[in-house]
């Protein structure tokens, strides 16, 4: 359960069972939070209180407030809290759901229902180019090998040139949903690895790719080349905003890998997950297009296909997956998570 669940002894609201979500946002274990007032775990303890004296008097059948709830050696977390009469007589039932985590898993479905229309309006909008874009680019070479103008011909192969470049642009955006998943083990620093190299290759001079691993992770059954692409995609994104800074020798990438355990994202729990992060000293995403850097043909950058980021959303979601972006001016954090086996 991605919902934290506590129940309280009603006479004097001591812990009784505490769920593992709980205990891993608190950082306590089972055995420290029973018998623990639970509401010293709150930054006002006075609401839950309250709320207990009233459950003891039958004054609600269920009662719903917001408050805060402390962690350890962490900030407290904001939760919406119901408390309400357990199935037991004598005993309280305290729900608590992360508001973060609700916002989070909101996003998150927003972000894949969107992902879904945008599926469905590229393959019918590609497809609705394909034909009369075939038509154009024959007639243009039957007009070119009738004309005797050189000028004319030139504006010939233009019309050419032009319907090549708009097929190209097709072929990326039905590329994901036309290739079979090709399914291996996959293991995520060999990913990190070769698509360092390819992009530093690219931009030798200024560049500084930092490696933060996590070496202890496993390997997870993939397509490995979607993983390089959606991977590729992000950290080519990176370089090319950091262009200025390169001329002053300060860029720098960070590619980090860590795992994170009881992880509740696409609305669903992962006893563990890969979390990889690609972590640029850049200008930041700009404000216009925040919420919409995963939409196909959005960019914040000039001469741009807006192509890139779809393309990773769309082939970490095919492994059950999802990225996120966090981007203030001088850090810009694209956060990828896996389910691991």
């Amino acid at each position: 359960m991605s919902t934290l669940v506590a129940v309280l002894r009603g006479a004097d609201g001591t812990v009784q069972f505490a769920n593992a979500a709980l205990e891993n946002t608190l950082g306590l274990s089972r055995r420290t939070l029973e018998g623990a007032d639970f509401a010293s775990f709150f930054t006002d303890p006075a609401l839950l209180q309250t709320a207990l004296a009233g459950a003891r008097g039958k004054d609600f059948s269920a009662l719903r407030y917001e408050a805060s709830l402390k962690r350890l050696h962490q900030d407290p977390v904001p939760v919406h809290v119901s408390v309400a009469d357990a199935e037991q007589a004598g005993e309280i039932l305290v729900e608590l759901w992360p508001l973060e985590q609700q916002a989070r898993q909101d996003r998150e479905e927003r972000l894949r229902d969107q992902a879904q229309a945008h599926k469905e309006l590229i393959r019918n909008l590609a497809h609705e180019i394909k034909n009369p874009l075939g038509g154009i680019r024959g007639a243009a070479q039957l007009l070119e090998m009738e004309l005797e103008s050189r000028e004319l011909a030139e504006y010939a192969q233009v019309i050419i040139h032009e319907a090549d470049r708009l097929q190209s642009l097709v072929d990326r955006l039905l590329a994901p949903h036309r290739h079979p998943h090709l399914v291996s083990d996959v293991n995520i620093h060999e990913v990190c690895e070769r698509v360092r190299a390819l992009v530093l290759l690219e931009y030798p001079q200024g560049l500084t790719i930092l490696r933060d691993y996590d070496t202890s992770i496993p390997e997870f059954r993939g397509d490995r080349a979607q993983i390089i692409q959606a991977m590729l995609n992000i950290v080519q994104n990176a370089a090319q905003a950091l262009c200025e800074r390169m001329l002053q020798g300060v860029a720098e990438i960070t590619l980090r890998t860590r795992v994170v355990r009881q992880v509740t994202f696409g609305r669903q729990r992962y006893r563990l997950a890969l979390e990889l992060h690609v972590i640029d000293n850049g200008p930041g995403v700009p404000d216009a297009i925040k919420e919409r850097i995963f939409y196909p043909l959005v960019s914040g950058r000039d001469g741009g296909s807006g192509l890139g980021l779809t393309l990773a959303q769309t082939f970490v979601q095919q492994h059950r997956g999802l990225i996120e972006c966090d981007s203030v001016p001088g850090r810009t954090d694209f956060r990828i998570l896996i389910p691991l086996p």
